[in-house]
Order: structure tokens, then sequence, then C-alpha cells
């Protein structure tokens, strides 16, 4: 064991990243949501570019799926499976080519696809401890390459959070011996992944998004970068769909929401955005939530009606969530039996596990009706 680490440790570092333009092309297209494109790309770059590196596009590739979708469980064994192997496969990289920095990257980013996963379904032990990892992994490839940009991006992520995240969680750091971090060394190395990285600026701006708006108190910077991923990535209707939240929720300004949201209906309808019906259904429900909220009462009332028709299947709960906007536009035009009707209609319409507890504020709502 010794010796092998000995002949490691003399061994030259080799710095770089193998294939990276035809990487990025398929990391391009995975963020514009063109999926079959996606993997197209992949196997023309596999061959000039390490299968592992492949395997961990493939996983950040369902992982996106998931993001269009993301109350919905219905990819999570696959993405699981899928995850599995590509870390698997980065760490068995790691042990046959310990000096090259590349398969230390990659590492990272199979778990960094698992470690968002994991904090989506509220799994935060294992997305704690697949945050250290990462750290570790990266420092590993800045140890062999400094000038690898690509890889500050997820140090940088590391540190802030690790910096800024609430005391509860600080606690669990604790409890896992997980070191502390530094908010604005961690700002900057992301930024600088930004600049400077051959593969992940759409990621960093995504992230980066996050970041401003949760803690930088920066919701204005937050859609600044959103713009920038919907001008390169138009077919991606996720952007367009958080965009038109942050504007109602933490702009307050239901017709600047109203406009982003009637943007993705009219890309929706004109098939303009990936999965078209699952758009359309999400942008009919935020519109009506919005031209509510504005007294258009009877407008809102119309593309509830279209969805609550179409009964479509994504995004999850859609159905059920419809029929308790429809319940509470009816309750605001003093129709309190169709009001009802409607929330009943939701209770029974809820999803497997209804995360949006859906049917909890269908019951409240029908307290109060009573």
């Amino acid at each position: 064991m010794a010796l092998g680490c000995t002949a490691a440790a003399q061994q030259p570092a080799v710095r770089g990243l193998s294939a990276a333009p035809a990487l990025a092309r398929v990391y391009d297209a995975i963020f514009d949501a063109r999926f079959d494109e996606a993997r197209t790309l992949q196997q023309e770059a596999c061959g000039p570019a390490p299968e592992e590196a492949c395997l961990v596009l493939d996983a950040v590739a369902l992982w996106w799926q998931i993001q269009l979708d993301p109350l919905n469980p219905a990819r999570d064994a696959a993405f699981e499976s899928r995850v599995e192997a590509a870390i698997a496969a980065a760490e068995a990289w790691t042990v046959r080519d310990p000096t090259r920095a590349e398969t230390w990257f990659y590492l990272s980013g199979a778990y960094g696809a698992r470690v968002q996963w994991r904090a989506l379904r509220r799994e935060p032990f294992g997305a704690a401890r697949d945050g250290k990892r990462i750290k570790d992994a990266l420092e590993r490839a800045l140890a062999l390459d400094p000038a690898m940009q690509d890889a500050y991006f997820g140090i940088g992520l590391y540190h802030y959070y690790a910096d800024v995240a609430p005391a509860a969680v600080k606690m669990l750091r604790w409890l896992l011996l997980l070191p502390g971090g530094d908010r604005h060394r961690g700002l900057q190395e992301m930024l600088r992944a930004r600049s400077g990285g051959q593969i992940v600026r759409d990621e960093a701006d995504y992230q980066l998004h996050l970041v401003y708006l949760w803690y930088e108190k920066q919701p204005r910077r937050a859609l600044e970068l959103l713009a920038g991923l919907r001008a390169r990535h138009p077919r991606n209707p996720h952007f367009l769909h958080v965009t038109a939240d942050i504007e109602d929720v933490y702009l307050h300004d239901p017709k600047a929401s109203l406009r982003s949201w009637q943007t993705l209906l009219d890309a929706a309808l004109d098939g303009r955005v990936a999965e078209p019906a699952m758009a359309e259904a999400a942008a009919r429900l935020g519109i009506a939530l919005q031209l509510d909220r504005l007294s258009q009462t009877d407008a809102a009332i119309d593309h509830l009606r279209a969805v609550i028709d179409a009964r479509p299947a994504a995004p999850y709960g859609a159905l059920a969530r419809a029929h308790v906007q429809l319940g509470d536009a009816l309750s605001h035009l003093g129709r309190r039996e169709d009001a009802a009707s409607a929330y009943r209609a939701a209770i029974a319409a809820r999803p497997p596990g209804d995360p949006s507890k859906i049917g909890d504020r269908a019951r409240a709502r029908l307290r109060v009706l009573r």
C-alpha cells in the first residue's frame, strides 16, 4: 500500500479537462432541455471524452429532467441508479489515475448531482456528507491543476453555503465534523469559475441566482442571471417559471409575473419549449393566480377550467392545484357552493404523497366556508 502511494505521488500531475468543448456542447443541450440531442451529442463525445465524464453528464441530464417537475418522484429511482453508477465509475477512476486532475473534478460533479437531489428530497445528512466529498475532491483537483477554473465553482459553492447556512444546518455541519466556510471567498470563487470555466458557466449562473436571491437579498441580480440563461437556453421552461415566481414572491409585482407567465404560455402553445403540455399547464396556473389578484377573476377562471379540462399529468399535482385555485376564485365572486365543490374536487384529485399539501389547503378553505 505504501509503495503504491509513493509511486502515485512520484507521477507527474496530468492537468486540464479532456475533450472539454465536446462535453460543453452536451452540457449546453442539457441546459436547453434538449435531452434527446444531449444524448446524441454525448454518444459522439464519448471516446475522445472520458467515459466517466459522460456518465456524470448522463446523471446531470436526468437531474435536469427532474428539475422541470421537481415534486414528481417518478424519476427518482432511475436517477439514484444513474448517479450511483457515475459516482462508482469516477471513484474507480481516481484510484486508477490519482494524479489526473480531471478524475477528481468529475468525481465532484457526480456527487454534485446527487447533493442537489438529496437537498430537494430533504435528506440533509446525506447532502452534507456529499458536500464534504465534493470539497475534498475539488481540493485534490486544484492541488494537481491550480489553473482548472471549473473546479473553483463547486468549492466556492461549498465555502459560501458553509458560512451562510442557518444555525440548524451549522449544527448539522458540526455533528458531521465538516469544515467551516467563507462567504466572501466562496462568492469570489464561484464568480471566477463563471468567467473562466470551460464547462460550468450555466451551472454557475443558475446556482448564483439562488445565492443572490436567498442570501444576498438581490432579487434583481438573480433575475439578470436568469435572463441570461433564458437567452442562451430558450427551450428550457424552468427559467421563465422561476422568473415569474421571483417577480411574484420577492418583488410583489403581479403584473410583471403575469407577463412572464404569458410569455411561457405563448412559447408552450407554439411548441418553442420542452414539455409544452406541462409548461402550458404551469403557465395557466400562474396566469390565473395573478389575474385573480388583479381582480380579473373571470379571466382567471377561464384558464383554470382549461387546465381542468386538459387533466394534465404534469406538473405534479396540477389538476388538484387548479381545483383549489378555482375554489378560491369562485369564493372571491361570492359563489360559495361552487367554491366548496371545487375544493372537494381538489381533495379527490390530490396526487400520491401530496407534497404541496393541496388536500390540507382545500380542507382549510372548506372549514372557512361552513
